[in-house]
């Protein structure tokens, strides 16, 4: 979806240099940038490697950068690396790490709820769907109401739903007095679109843009 994204913008190679190609992990804090490159080199050719210091102690951080040539690489890494990495795309450079990484520890302590996870899930506020949360009495359908203060592109929001199984059709309207985005999806049952509206309300798409995700009534018995 990022690739996607940046290749719309016109502007993919700078893109792709800032935030596709260069993965954030949690490393032992005895590990050398050697080890680090040792661990990573198998899924692509690194561009470099580096271990997050104190700049006091000169201590590790238990933290690190490692930059891929290509994006595809970095996406392969962070899928196959082992969990205890807790690789994530890295922040851009233009944002303090001082703040990426307090944010993640934060988010990398909360409890993992294996199986509850799409594959693209990067961001912890939508990756813990909790079974409580499931229980919350409001009316569900199949159809779902997406808003974003951004424009949508047609093709961009069909490949980002579709990754739930059972999307039937995305429709994107566009308000000629505003550049706000609004779209209607609907799938083929009533559990797919639970799913998507739990995983993907609050995701930002693009970066930095948060979708607001709801129900629809569709004219069906929501008791079912």
């Amino acid at each position: 979806v990022f690739i996607a994204q940046s290749r719309a913008s016109g502007s993919h190679r700078d893109l792709e240099d800032e935030e596709l190609t260069r993965i954030f992990v949690m490393i032992p804090k005895t590990y050398t940038e050697e080890d680090l490159r040792e661990k990573f080199k198998m899924y692509g050719d690194i561009e470099y490697c580096s271990i997050i210091k104190n700049k006091t102690t000169g201590e590790s951080k238990g933290l690190g950068y490692v930059r891929y040539l290509k994006p595809s690489q970095a996406a392969q890494a962070i899928e196959e690396c082992d969990r205890s990495y807790r690789a994530i795309l890295a922040e851009p450079k233009n944002k303090s790490s001082e703040s990426f990484e307090h944010d993640y520890y934060s988010n990398s302590m909360r409890p993992e709820l294996r199986g509850n996870t799409l594959p693209f899930c990067m961001q912890p506020e939508f990756c813990s769907f909790e079974k409580a949360e499931a229980r919350i009495q409001e009316p569900v359908s199949k159809r779902l109401s997406v808003i974003s203060r951004l424009p949508f592109i047609q093709e961009q929001l069909f490949a980002l739903f579709d990754l739930v199984p059972g999307l039937e059709y995305c429709d994107v309207q566009r308000d000629p007095h505003t550049n706000s985005g609004y779209a209607v999806i609907q799938y083929s049952t009533a559990a797919s679109a639970i799913y998507a509206k739990y995983k993907l309300h609050g995701f930002e798409y693009p970066p930095g843009n948060r979708l607001t995700v709801v129900f629809l009534e569709d004219g069906n018995d929501s008791s079912e």
